[in-house]
């Protein structure tokens, strides 16, 4: 298991006990509601490929995710961030060629 932790001023704490019975359950429930919807993501994108390329699939959801991040199916958005950064500066240098 990993831990996530933040911190909040008494002020972000007060409006989060306005909207929320527990700030802690409503900021746990929101990060692993927002993993499950990334990983339905990632074992579908990981399905596809090994369908289209007749790669045997592993038979858990955890094995797919691991699956996609080991054969680069997937990235993670540090790394997409890195790839659009240099495409970024790649066309900036193209114009200035120009």
């Amino acid at each position: 298991m990993n831990k996530i932790t933040i911190e909040l001023t008494d002020t972000q704490l007060k409006g989060l006990e306005y909207v929320a019975l527990s700030p802690q359950e409503w900021a746990e429930n929101a990060v692993t509601e927002r993993a499950r919807i990334a990983n339905d993501e990632v074992v579908k994108m990981t399905m596809e490929h090994c369908l289209d390329n007749g790669i045997q699939m592993p038979t858990t959801r955890e094995e797919l995710v691991a699956l996609g991040f080991d054969l680069g199916i997937v990235k993670n958005a540090a790394e997409l961030n890195a790839e659009a950064e240099a495409q970024m500066a790649e066309m900036a240098q193209q114009e200035e060629q120009e």
